[in-house]
């Protein structure tokens, strides 16, 4: 049963302590996986492009929130069992829990902001602001 794992989980070489140290530290914090996603942000003509990894999300589950300078996109992820029991797991490595990240939009016209979610990538096209030159004025001489 326990061959499904996958090979880097397998220990093929002596006991190492210093190894089985570093491997506990790590399933503890676990990489950051469970609280972050994936982002790449590129910028093309002026207008930035956001595009999140969030495989296996529905549309209903990601909000995407604006406040002052802040952008942040927020997702949800359930627990769902089919027959309204516990699974009794050998070993999991989906997690199921609220995924949280923050971007500063300063710079960003915040009301052009658009949004598509296709394939387990969700996309956002942020335009940045134009500069606002000054009105011409004449200036009285005294």
């Amino acid at each position: 049963m326990f061959e499904i794992m996958p090979y880097g989980f397998r220990r093929v070489s002596a006991y190492n302590p210093f190894r089985e140290m570093e491997e506990m530290t790590r399933s503890f914090w676990n990489d950051g996986a469970v609280n972050a996603f994936r982002t790449d942000i590129s910028e093309k003509d002026g207008v930035y492009t956001l595009e999140a990894e969030l495989p296996g999300f529905k549309k209903e589950d990601i909000s995407i929130d604006l406040e002052k300078d802040s952008l942040t996109i927020s997702a949800e992820r359930k627990e769902e069992t089919e027959d309204g029991g516990e699974t009794n797991y050998i070993r999991r490595e989906r997690f199921y829990g609220s995924y949280t990240r923050s971007f500063n939009v300063r710079g960003i016209d915040t009301d052009a902001i658009s949004a598509e979610y296709s394939d387990g990538v969700l996309k956002l096209t942020m335009p940045r602001k134009t500069p606002e030159t000054p009105a011409a004025r004449r200036l009285e001489i005294n």
